[in-house]
Parts: C-alpha cells; structure tokens; sequence
C-alpha cells in the first residue's frame, strides 16, 4: 500500500512555479505534454530505493516528501521552543560507551521478552496519534510493520483507526498493548479498557504526563485536518484554534492522580505501565503502588518545555528503584525519546531499561514505505545492534549492564558536545509569524 499522498500543491511544487504565467501557442502547450512528465510522476522517480536507507534519519527525508505540511508539522512539533524534542537525541550524546574486548562474540542475541512478550529486539511502537496523517492505513499499517519486525505495537487511544481496525490488523501471534488516555467518563474509560483486554489487548500503558496536552506552536500554525476516532463520542464541537493537539484531546481528565491506581487495578487483569514517569520518586511511587511497570518519557518532548530527555531520567529512575530494592524482573522499565541508533538502545538497556518505544522513527518509515519502511526502520536498529554488541564485548541483552555506559555528563545540559550534523539537516528552526503562514 502506497504512502499517502498529500491533497494540496507541495512546496517543492511551489518553488518550481514560475511568478509570471506566459500563454504558449497550442502547438507548443501538446509538445510539452508530450514530452514532459507528470509531476507525481516526477516526484515517484526522485524517491530513492528503500534499499539506500542507510540510518534512521534518512527516512525523514523520503517521508517529508510524502506527506503534506499539516501532517509534517504536527509529526515534527515539539512544545514551547522544542528545547526538550532536541534535548531527547542530544543526550545520548552525554553517555559514554566502555567497551570490554577479547570476549567471544561470534554469535550475538538481541532478541528479549518485554512484558512476557518475544521480541526480535528490545523496541516496540510506541502510540502515536493520527497515523493516517503519514499513510492512507494508519495504525493498520503500522501493525503490519511492527509483525514484519517481530516487535509489540502500543496502540493510541487518538488513533486515526478505530480499536477493532487495528486489532483486525494484528497478525497471528502477534503483541498489541493498548495506551489509554484517561477519560473523565469513568463508565465510558472502563469500557474501552475491557474492550481492549476481551480483544486480546495484553497490556494497558496509562499516559500520566499529560493532564492537558502541551502548547506546540508548529501545530497551531497548520493545524492538520485529520480526526481522532475517539472524537466520534465526543458532543461537544472542537475548536481547532490551538492546533490539532488540543482539539483531539478534550475529553481528558486533569484530575487524574495516585488515589485512581486502585480503580484502574480493579477493572482489568492486564498488566498496567504508567507511561510517562520522569523522576526517581515518582518511579518509587509507581513501585509502591503496586504496578506492573513505567514507561520513563517527556512524551517525545511534546509536553512540557524543559522537562530532561528520557535517557537522562532513566538514569535517575533505576538509582532510585535500586535504592528502595525493587524487584526489577518484576518490575518492567521502559523509556522512549529520542531513539534513533542502535547506540541509544544499547545505553538505555545497559542501564536497566527492558526495551525501548519509538515513535517517530516508526512513522516516518511508514509514511516513506509503508509497512516495508516500518519493518527496514527496526532492521537497521537491528544491524546497528550486532554491531554494538561484538564491539561492546556482549553476547546477549542480559551481557548490558550499568559499569558498560559513563553518565557522568548526561546532567550537564549547556556542555560543548560533537556536532549532530545528521539531526540538524533535518530539524526545521520553528517559524515566526509571515503573511504565508498566517
């Protein structure tokens, strides 16, 4: 299935407009219908083999191409001034790799289980709103990748696809967790919550960090058109003045606090992970209330401005798990933000995380391939990984440990650090005010 195409001219469209239109004879307009191309088709020819993709910031390249600004810049937006959206890949560049070498690594396995789930690698998909933005199935699409990568898909409650769609999707075998967004309904949330897990649903992932969902200017100046499947059950009408984010979410309880974990323990035997925990005493609080797991996460620096990178947090959390004794084969820690090689998996999972949730990398492969994208975005993750691991000295997942990463400067955030000159060719500076975008 192809991409989705963008409906309005594209801005490469645009800068090959002339400004002055010149009526040409009849004669002259048939010759150059004869001989010149048609533009989509142009544009299909300029589109590399995926077999060129060469790291994850490539498909950025191909996706932008493939999809229109609207969804571009509501993929890309990050909140504020996008200092903590940047700050989730820099950091990574603050952790330091200790290598041990004469150890036998002719064979290496980076296969795991995440939340009695296998895993091809420690990644799964994490939720993402609006998937059919990026491409004309979805989720749907991305359910089709995440099988073909042998990874789990965290399915959105603002997904473009409805519940039963992307279970449909769902391969034989395969592993969906459901991501909840709280309702203030509380009937209506336990019924999707029960829904999910009668469909076969594995694990409910509550988003904690999003009492209201954060002010990303990119969106509010496109404000991209799709629609949430949730909003069907929504009565009010839904402004869209401050963007896309704040118009899909409404329905979402500020009131949400620690006295709720026992409820939601109440409705489902799923295993509940709190995602979007970013501090060390919230983590132990998580531990102590009883639940399944966290996800540590700024929420792909798209809440608050300012908040550390998940990488940065995860450090802290497990010191603060450690302190207090936590089972943590009990206890699943994950983290998402930023993951773009197979270096940042190896750092989170060296210091504790069982896996990783990407987002971003997943969409833009899918909005450059499809589900072909989706399931090249993991294998190259995966190549990266081999690598890592004969370099690292470690023959398994379990060979990762804290002694193997440095992270004495990942809370140093106005240090002089290399270059990211792959991360700055395709981060857009977000724009000010012009008569073309107001």
């Amino acid at each position: 299935m192809a991409p989705a195409k963008p409906n309005p001219v594209s801005s490469t469209e645009v800068a090959q407009e002339p400004d002055e239109v010149v009526e040409a004879p009849d004669e002259v307009k048939q010759e150059d219908q004869e001989e010149i191309p048609d533009a989509e088709e142009a544009a299909e020819e300029e589109i590399p083999d995926i077999s060129q993709m060469v790291n994850v910031w490539d498909f950025e390249v191909i996706a932008k191409k493939n999809v229109t600004k609207e969804a571009w810049a509501y993929l890309m937006s990050g909140a504020d001034d996008e200092i903590s959206f940047r700050e989730n890949h820099a950091a990574f560049h603050r952790v330091i790799l200790k290598p041990n070498v004469l150890v036998d690594v002719d064979h290496v396995d980076y296969s795991s289980t995440i939340l009695g789930a296998k895993c091809s690698i420690p990644l799964y998909i994490t939720s993402c709103a609006l998937g059919r933005l990026y491409h004309e199935d979805g989720e749907c699409c991305l359910a089709r990748g995440a099988a073909m990568a042998g990874i789990p898909q965290l399915c959105p409650t603002l997904a473009s696809c409805t519940m039963d769609e992307m279970h449909a999707a769902r391969q034989e075998g395969q592993t969906q967790w459901w991501q909840l967004y709280v309702n203030k309904d509380r009937d209506l949330m336990k019924t999707v919550v029960q829904k999910a897990e009668s469909l076969g649903f594995e694990a409910l992932f509550i988003t904690v960090d999003a009492p209201q969902l954060g002010r990303r200017e990119r969106d509010m100046r496109n404000k991209a058109k799709q629609t949430a499947n949730v909003q069907g059950k929504q009565k009010e009408k839904i402004s869209t003045n401050q963007g896309t984010t704040r118009a899909i979410s409404s329905f979402i309880d500020p009131s949400l606090n620690w006295n709720d974990m026992p409820f939601f323990k109440s409705i489902t035997k799923m295993p509940i992970i709190l995602k979007g925990i970013q501090c060390g005493e919230d983590a132990i609080l998580a531990y102590e209330a009883g639940m399944d797991g966290m996800v540590v996460s700024n929420h792909g620096g798209r809440q608050l401005d300012f908040a550390r990178s998940g990488i940065e947090m995860l450090v802290e959390c497990m010191d603060a798990l450690r302190s207090i004794g936590a089972d943590l084969d009990k206890f699943t820690v994950l983290v998402d933000g930023g993951f773009r090689r197979g270096s940042d998996l190896f750092k989170a999972l060296a210091l504790g995380a069982k896996g990783a949730g990407i987002g971003r990398p997943s969409l833009v492969g899918m909005a450059a391939y499809g589900e072909q994208g989706v399931d090249k975005v993991v294998q190259i993750f995966k190549d990266e990984m081999e690598m890592h691991m004969r370099l690292m000295g470690t023959q398994t997942v379990k060979d990762m440990v804290p002694g193997m990463v440095i992270t004495r400067n990942v809370f140093d955030h106005f240090t002089v650090s290399p270059a990211d000159y792959l991360s700055q060719q395709v981060y857009s500076p977000l724009p000010l005010a012009t008569k073309s975008n107001l």
